[in-house]
């Protein structure tokens, strides 16, 4: 049915008044002023009546006393929510009957006309009635387009977080050759400046792109609600430490001197170091960008009470005042100039936010104005209790590196470049290093091989990793194998998925090294 009937079996009025002719004589009064009506015989057609369309009810008192009431009652009842249907009743003269007082208590949006009944009267009357039907319609219509509104937005939501997931894929694949190709140049080549430079060069630009592909995926999986902390209880030091590794690049290439002023006392907070790792870097890498080459950044913490303050001051460019209340805003960026282009996607310091609040922490924005250096304090809530204990225990684990034996490892990728630069890169090690192309392929080897350790792609050709890591596991041979998924698809479902296929760890490409030499170190 097409939108115009709707509107026509939906604009009339449904009369039954079973005795004489009142409902022909009704019908013919009130269709010449235009209102369309369907007289009808029973309770059960006035009920498919109102049930394919009607904008209002009109019955005698005559009518309810053969029963009726109780089929309108039922007719109220299954009205959907925006709806409540006009009914008017023509009542005898004088007094309310017992029928008129119950029809009252029962039916809800019911009007009396008391008969004999102007004729002027009982056409304002269904006026009246239709067009409160017509609002009804109005806000109908509105709860429908708003609902296909939010669908649709739901549906565009998915589309983008399995594009920015495919995206992220596709990006990281390329990124891992490239990656260990300039650990192997590291390693390899002698030491002359020149080259030195142009190896780290690469590596930075690697490390930057992998962080604005895990920023991206992080807000997506934010604003969804998609995101999950892991905490455990970690030495505020270590987390600062790894800031600083992960931001010395970007703050050394622009000859910025860094400080640090720490506790003397360790502190342990109860935190997702990934994710503080994340955020503490981002404020650093926020002040060098915006900081003038060789000016100066400072970054220390100290205890508040139940709190540890950690600030990050620089000597940059400062805030203006109007942009401090939004500077936290997704892709807000501060005026630029095209003599100082800064870079970024604008959503750094949103993350910041968003991490440290899911810590139950506070982040604020401190600058006097523009060319006056800019400050940003963390506050995050520290372990109660036992403090200095805890933090000596964390950092005795942390510092524990064993080295890792002679193994072998089997690397299934099918890209040939990341395969094979991470073969090198292992047999360099001591490791005794084979490859596979697909996923039978890795199956077959495995058998021949036995290897301590896998590491399998999960797109691979004839069978993905997950199905190859299954018939791995079938086997006698397979059941203490160490399997790690090394893959470009990072988000949660997918190491749900890599848990279930029977993979120990879920490791996203770029693959970093060190935390792959732990991994093996333990197998």
């Amino acid at each position: 049915m097409n939108r115009t009937d709707q509107d026509t079996l939906e604009s009339r009025l449904v009369i039954l008044a079973p005795t004489g002719r009142d409902a022909g004589l009704i019908a013919s009064v009130l269709e010449k002023v235009g209102v369309r009506c369907v007289p009808c015989p029973d309770a059960q057609a006035l009920g498919e009546a109102v049930d394919a369309g009607a904008a209002a009810v009109l019955v005698t008192e005559e009518a309810l006393e053969y029963g009726t009431q109780a089929q309108l009652k039922q007719i109220v009842d299954r009205q959907p929510a925006w709806s409540d249907v006009p009914i008017l009743v023509l009542t005898r003269t004088g007094a309310d009957s017992e029928m008129v007082s119950r029809v009252r208590d029962t039916l809800g949006n019911v009007t009396f006309l008391e008969r004999p009944i102007r004729i002027s009267a009982l056409v304002s009357a269904v006026q009246t009635a239709l067009r409160a039907r017509e609002r009804q319609y109005q806000i109908r219509w509105y709860i429908a387009e708003r609902e296909h509104a939010e669908a649709a937005l739901r549906a565009a939501d998915a589309r983008k977080d399995e594009f920015l997931a495919t995206l992220a894929h596709e990006l990281r694949n390329p990124l891992a050759p490239i990656r260990n190709a300039a650990q192997l140049l590291r390693l390899k080549l002698p030491p002359v400046a020149e080259v030195q430079w142009a190896r780290d060069v690469i590596d930075r630009q690697v490390q930057l792109l992998s962080r604005l592909v895990d920023d991206l995926l992080d807000v997506s999986r934010i604003t969804s609600d998609k995101i999950e902390l892991r905490k455990e209880r970690v030495e505020l030091s270590s987390v600062i430490r790894i800031a600083v590794e992960t931001s010395r690049p970007l703050i050394d290439a622009a000859e910025q001197q860094l400080t640090l002023g720490l506790p003397p006392a360790p502190v342990v907070l109860d935190a997702d170091p990934v994710r503080l790792a994340q955020a503490l870097p981002n404020l650093l890498n926020n002040a060098s960008k915006f900081t003038p080459t060789r000016g100066s950044i400072r970054l220390s913490a100290e205890l508040e009470a139940d709190h540890v303050a950690i600030r990050v001051r620089d000597t940059g460019i400062g805030i203006a005042p109007e942009a401090l209340p939004r500077i936290f805003d997704m892709f807000m960026q501060a005026e630029r100039s095209l003599e100082r282009g800064h870079g970024g996607l604008g959503i750094g310091l949103t993350l910041v936010k968003w991490f440290v609040e899911m810590h139950g922490g506070t982040v604020e924005a401190r600058s006097s104005g523009l060319g006056e250096g800019a400050e940003f304090v963390v506050r995050l809530p520290v372990q109660v209790g036992g403090v200095e204990d805890e933090a000596m225990a964390v950092a005795a684990d942390a510092d524990a590196k064993p080295t890792a034996a002679r193994q072998r490892i089997l690397i299934v990728d099918d890209n040939a470049d990341a395969a094979e630069t991470l073969s090198r890169l292992l047999r360099m090690k001591g490791n005794d290093v084979r490859t596979a192309a697909d996923g039978l392929a890795a199956v077959e080897v495995v058998a021949d091989f036995r290897p301590h350790v896998a590491l399998l792609d999960i797109g691979l050709p004839s069978l993905n990793g997950y199905d190859a890591a299954r018939r791995i596991r079938e086997q006698p041979w397979g059941r203490s194998m160490l399997l790690l998924a090394m893959t470009g698809w990072g988000q949660e479902a997918d190491r749900q998925r890599s848990r279930e296929a029977g993979f120990d760890h879920h490791l996203v490409k770029p693959v970093d090294l060190d935390a792959l030499d732990r991994l093996l170190t333990v197998s």
